[in-house]
């Protein structure tokens, strides 16, 4: 087992021993994994079947039928369009489809080059303010296409930290390059 598996396994097991909740269920333990991981590795999901007596497919079948669950490494950035009844009313349709038409997206996603995630959300609570949008998780209220793109900008200017990521070891013929 390579060091980065160990400690992708590592850090799933510590999430899960670690839940606060006296009743340690399948769910729970992949909602610590992925607070942990920000997303649900293949050794994640083996953990949490180890660590609850489950099988690996009993767990995929729980994981999979949330889509709030991601199985690969977040983007840098997450966007988010309000699509509650108030935003949809007062222009959210609109700022989609051209932010999609923007990132080059069909629907919600991952932009290919890994930056952006966009998504649809049924509220983020700020009703009175529509059409409101969320860049990492920062609410934007009565935003426009032209605000959106000035924060999509700001954000691209932003260095964040990466996630912890399984990378493939290096082959030895390529480390005496």
């Amino acid at each position: 087992m390579s060091p980065d598996l160990r400690s992708v396994r590592q850090v799933a097991i510590k999430a899960i021993d670690e839940q606060r909740s006296k009743t340690i269920t399948v769910l729970s333990s992949l909602l610590a994994v992925q607070d942990a991981l920000q997303y649900l590795p293949r050794e994640g999901l083996e953990e949490v079947a180890s660590r609850t007596g489950s099988s690996v497919n009993d767990v995929w079948g729980v994981a999979s039928f949330y889509p709030n669950f991601r199985f690969k490494p977040p983007t840098e950035h997450i966007i988010e369009v309000c699509w509650g009844p108030p935003c949809h009313l007062l222009g959210a349709q609109t700022l989609l489809q051209e932010f999609l038409t923007h990132l080059g997206l069909k629907g919600e996603g991952d932009t290919p080059d890994g930056l952006y995630t966009l998504k649809m959300n049924t509220c983020l609570g700020a009703c009175p303010h529509g059409p409101v949008m969320s860049f990492d998780h920062k609410i934007e209220g009565h935003i426009t296409f032209s605000k959106a793109i000035k924060h999509l900008e700001n954000l691209s200017a932003l260095k964040t930290s990466k996630v912890f990521e399984i990378e493939k070891p290096i082959n030895s013929a390529d480390s005496e390059r």
